[in-house]
């Protein structure tokens, strides 16, 4: 972790500081390790050069004693390393991950868009796992190859300074080949993050529409997309993995080179009487340990340029600015005791040329009910969305009793907001525990109640499991109209102080939605109510009602004040329920 280290990665200081005693500890098991490693040869050459060299027996059975004693205290401490380097690395990777899932839990709509589903998945899973690999390799070969290399280096040259320097050579050539190897693999790991965060976005895309390619028989069409992808993430990866396939054998080729010149010059040497065949044979020993050494830091290089790769990309993630910011010392405890006030609101999303909203003026006193229609794409679920501060405007204000939510704790905030969006969504588990959503204090009184005004309690019961009827993911065994009642009751159990339904009802039949408007009505005295609908029997007995066209309001009243005064909601109405019978609510 040490080394990855740089402005981008400024994040690692934590876990650095976090896990500093296990990660030394880690590196002292293994140098005492690598030194016991080390000696074994210098041992097996006194065997060899006095003790068989003589016949002394007694000699070659306590130094060969000496060589298992150190086999077996190396055994000893190579178990202890990988334990603490196991619980370390497990540990860093385990907190990096939460720290990075509360950062994109507090990250605003915008901040989500900008990096994209896809990508965060793969930031929090498998860009997380590199950096995981490569803190557990650190404890484990990293420093355990560069110390068994010098140490090969420096014993070689007590061995015989000449053939020390044959060893001494080979670095430099390696650490030119590693420098390349760097170079050229970079920039290549970084693109293959890229291409398979195309992969997880195709993959989770296909999988939230799997029903719209079935009902639309698209398999050809998905496969041609995924293999598009997928064979992009290949010819990339392969082209990574081609420059770790050059640069690994060069780099065994140096070392092969430097174990024939020992054998040249040493089987001279030997020839010569001027030199030892153990120490030949321990030389060749040190040569095959610098071997490893350089052929383990060529991998872990690798696994360091993946890790680096994903360190930036999981550091753009905290380095990310929340477009929705909170100030140093927030307003806390605001009631809603009188009115919601928008006053010249604009809104544009970021990378959009146009605004989508427009001097937005409009107030809502306490416990009234707005309804908001218009066509598609007229800005309604976008105004909804600048209440519980999901994104700010970029001009004007909102403001709750003359407090501009900015000034607010947005935790405190949407506390006192229940939304239920236009795109239901339920999670895996039962049926009480999606509605205890809203409220995990909830009894089961409670949560009946919630159930009933918001018609769901009728075919809960009717399930064998009843309100612990296990939902799979995304509520797939409901159909859209009881997914829809469940979210209401979910909203609804929360007590909030504004109740926002976006389209919530859409699913139902009007007989069924009837029922829980007038449930809402009963329920919700006190309580500001909004309902966004494309269908005018929604929201026609609201106090007051918003027009909206074009990301304006072009009208706002009553039902019958509109019925006088606003064209496009008469089309609406005509178009929705004729000319014929003029029906003020129903």
């Amino acid at each position: 972790m040490v080394i990855i280290m740089n402005p981008n990665t400024k994040y690692l200081k934590k876990y650095l500081i976090k896990y500093r005693k296990p990660f030394f500890l880690a590196l002292s098991v293994l140098i005492l390790e690598t030194l016991g490693d080390l000696i074994q040869p210098i041992i097996m050459s006194k065997i060899v050069d006095t003790g068989i060299k003589n016949g002394d027996i007694n000699y070659v059975l306590k130094l060969g004693g000496l060589m298992l004693l150190l086999t077996f205290v190396g055994l000893l401490f190579a178990s202890t390393r990988n334990i603490i380097s196991t619980k370390a690395s497990q540990g860093f990777g385990a907190d990096l991950r939460e720290d990075l899932y509360i950062k994109i839990q507090r990250f605003s709509l915008d901040n989500v868009n900008e990096f994209q589903d896809a990508s965060l998945i793969t930031r929090l899973t498998n860009d997380v796992n590199h950096m995981q690999n490569f803190s557990h390799g650190m404890m484990r070969v990293f420093v355990k190859a560069p110390v068994m290399g010098i140490g090969a280096i420096i014993m070689s040259f007590i061995l015989n300074p000449k053939m020390g320097f044959i060893l001494l050579a080979l670095v430099p050539i390696v650490g030119i080949i590693t420098y390349f190897n760097f170079k050229l693999s970079y920039p290549l790991f970084k693109k293959m993050q890229k291409a398979l965060d195309k992969v997880n976005g195709i993959m989770g895309e296909y999988l939230a529409g799997i029903r719209v390619v079935k009902a639309f028989n698209r398999f050809d069409y998905e496969e041609e997309r995924f293999e598009k992808v997928n064979e992009n993430l290949k010819n990339t990866t392969l082209k990574g993995m081609r420059t770790i396939a050059i640069f690994g054998p060069l780099i065994s080729l140096c070392v092969n080179m430097g174990v024939v010149l020992v054998l040249w010059f040493g089987g001279y040497s030997v020839n010569m009487g001027n030199m030892e065949a153990g120490k030949i044979m321990a030389l060749i020993n040190y040569l095959t340990q610098l071997l490893f050494a350089l052929v383990m830091m060529s991998r872990i290089l690798n696994m360091f340029i993946r890790a680096k790769a994903s360190a930036e990309r999981v550091g753009e993630v905290f380095a990310a600015e929340n477009t929705i910011v909170e100030m140093d010392k927030p307003i806390s405890n605001v009631e809603i005791k009188e009115k919601i006030e928008f006053e010249n609101v604009y809104f544009q999303y970021k990378g959009h040329c146009q605004p989508i909203l427009e001097d937005i003026n409009f107030s809502l006193e306490k416990g009234e009910t707005l309804g908001i229609i218009g066509s598609t794409g007229s800005g309604k679920s976008t105004l909804i969305n600048l209440i519980p501060r999901f994104y700010d405007p970029i001009k004007g204000s909102i403001k709750i009793d003359g407090i501009d939510i900015k000034d607010m704790k947005i935790e405190e905030l949407r506390d006192k907001i229940a939304m239920v969006p236009q795109k239901t969504l339920l999670f895996t588990g039962t049926i009480k525990d999606n509605i205890k959503w809203g409220n995990e204090l909830a009894t089961d009184e409670e949560i009946i109640e919630a159930a009933k005004i918001a018609e769901a309690h009728s075919f809960i019961t009717s399930f064998k499991e009843g309100y612990n009827t296990y939902l799979g993911q995304g509520g797939v065994n409901l159909s859209g109209g009881q997914k829809q009642r469940i979210s209401i009751a979910r909203a609804l159990i929360k007590k909030p102080s504004i109740l926002i339904l976006d389209d919530s009802t859409s699913a139902v039949d009007m007989i069924t939605e009837r029922k829980i408007r007038e449930g809402l009505k009963r329920y919700s005295k006190d309580t500001t109510v909004i309902l966004i609908a494309q269908r005018i029997t929604s929201i026609m007995d609201a106090d007051r009602i918003l027009v909206m066209d074009k990301g304006r309001i072009v009208n706002k009243g009553n039902h019958n004040e509109l019925m006088n005064t606003s064209e496009i909601y008469q089309d609406i109405y005509y178009s929705q329920i004729g000319k014929e019978d003029i029906v003020v609510g129903l």
